[in-house]
Parts: C-alpha cells; sequence; structure tokens
C-alpha cells in the first residue's frame, strides 16, 4: 500500500454526528477519491468490517483517499438506525464531506451488502459519483431495480455461496443492467468472502487498471 495517512473525525450527518476514518496518499492530485460503506449496522456491521477494510485496501493501493464512515448508530456514530431511509442520507453526508476536501475530483462509491444497497442507490443519483462497486449484493432481499436505468460503470462481486446473493438472481438482474459493468463470481465463496478476501481486492484491482490507467501507474503491490 502507499504511505497512509490515516486520520481519524467525525462528520456532519443528517441524525447527528458521523464516525469517519480517512486514508489518504502522498499524491497531491488523485485522479479520483473513494467511499465504502459498511454492512447492516444491526447485525454487527462496522466500518471496520473485514470486507469493507480489504475494499478500502484495494482502492487506497492506486494511491487514492478513501473514506469509510459509521452509519447512524453505529460505532460511535450518533442517532438511531432507520430501515435504510436515513442511511441514504448518511452516505450523503460521506459524500459532501469528500468532495469538500478534494473539490473537483470524481467519486468512487462502494458498498458492501446493506452498504451496497445503499451506496449504489445514492451514487447512481449523484452526479459527483462517477463509478460503483458492489461487493455481495444481497438481492434476496433487497431492491436492485434502480439499477436498470443507472448507466454508470459498476463492478458487481459476490461469492457463488452468498446465502444474501442466489447466484441465479444476480445474473438475472445483471443482464438487464446497461453497460459498462462487470461480474464477478467468485468460486467457492460466502457472503463475507471467507478466505477469499484476496480475490475481492484481484477484482478490484483488475476493474481500476483497466478504468484508471492514470491511478494504475501509481498503484503499489499488495501487501
Amino acid at each position: 500500500m502507499p504511505e497512509v495517512l490515516h486520520r481519524s473525525f467525525f462528520i456532519a450527518g443528517p441524525a447527528g454526528r458521523l464516525e469517519a476514518m480517512l486514508w489518504t496518499a502522498a499524491a497531491e492530485n488523485p485522479p479520483f477519491v473513494a467511499v465504502v460503506c459498511h454492512p447492516h449496522p444491526l447485525f454487527g456491521g462496522t466500518m471496520h468490517n473485514k470486507v469493507v477494510f480489504q475494499a478500502a485496501k484495494a482502492l487506497h493501493r492506486f494511491g487514492i483517499p478513501v473514506l469509510r464512515f459509521n452509519f447512524r448508530g453505529a460505532g460511535m456514530s450518533e442517532g438511531v438506525h432507520d430501515r435504510g431511509r436515513g442511511e441514504q442520507d448518511d452516505v450523503r453526508a460521506a459524500i459532501n464531506h469528500i468532495a469538500g476536501e478534494f473539490p473537483g475530483r470524481p467519486i468512487l462509491l462502494a458498498g458492501f451488502s446493506f452498504g451496497s444497497s445503499m451506496g449504489l442507490r445514492v451514487g447512481c443519483q449523484d452526479a459527483r459519483v462517477v463509478e460503483l462497486i458492489g461487493l455481495g449484493i444481497p438481492v434476496n432481499d433487497a431492491d436492485f431495480s434502480f439499477l436498470k436505468t443507472c448507466e454508470k460503470p459498476r463492478l458487481i462481486i459476490v461469492g457463488d455461496h452468498d446465502r444474501f446473493a442466489a447466484q441465479e438472481k444476480v445474473e438475472e438482474l445483471f443482464a438487464v443492467w446497461p453497460e459498462p459493468k462487470r461480474l464477478v463470481i467468485v468460486k467457492d465463496a460466502d457472503h463475507f468472502f471467507t478466505g477469499k478476501l484476496g480475490d475481492v481486492s484481484s477484482a478490484i484491482g483488475a476493474w481500476l487498471a483497466e478504468r484508471w490507467p492514470s491511478a494504475n501507474s501509481a498503484a503499489t503491490p499488495d501487501s
């Protein structure tokens, strides 16, 4: 990874302060910046989740700033869980913050599980977000039909043994989404990509290397 300039702080959220963590890099002019959203807070999800951490690490390896945050009611974030309604506003608050720190930079928005549902939905609507990554998208229980009209490039990564994302349903939905898009099915992986986080990192790295050549030139080997 590049040298990590790590900062923990709070950002202003619609239901109170949101606990956040920003990894920046030595590069003064990153080609883009990223926000990563965590899984369901009522089931222990926080920004320190292993999948979220691995995704952030894979992104930061390309020398870009990465912001993680805790949804309302998770960790030290204020407020209470709002069943996915207010959480979308939390995502917007995170986008507003990183856009303020890095004015004019395009934003990549990634999320895992519940975080993918929140992040992709908001990211499709926000003009500042130009790229989307969904990890373990819970298509069995959440509505992802909005992606039918979302033309932003998106990378979807799921395990073939994900009990919240039946492979057949993922493939059926993916087939009708507009290009550009990529679906990566990780073999022998469950919802949390147990033992397969390296495959997640590799899939993210391959996608970014193709789509962001300037970032690829600054990428560092996995550590």
